[in-house]
């Protein structure tokens, strides 16, 4: 069972990852809009994106209460 400090430990950090993934979200579609960007440079955020949202997925599943089978 997740304790209270823990639970609003996790919560912050979802909330710091959200920011992270919109932040880079942001990043990639201003890079994608320039000509001639740098695809090795976008295909790296946009995997890191893809980390970082299954990061948030793993924490949020920290968080959900055990359900009795």
């Amino acid at each position: 069972m997740v304790q209270d400090t823990d639970t609003e430990a996790i919560q912050r950090r979802i909330v710091e990852l959200q920011v992270e993934h919109r932040d880079l979200d942001q990043i990639i579609d201003m890079l994608t809009a320039q000509p001639g960007f740098d695809q090795l440079q976008v295909r790296r955020l946009k995997k890191r994106k893809l980390q970082i949202k299954d990061s948030i997925t793993l924490l949020q599943i920290q968080l959900e209460p055990d359900i009795p089978a």
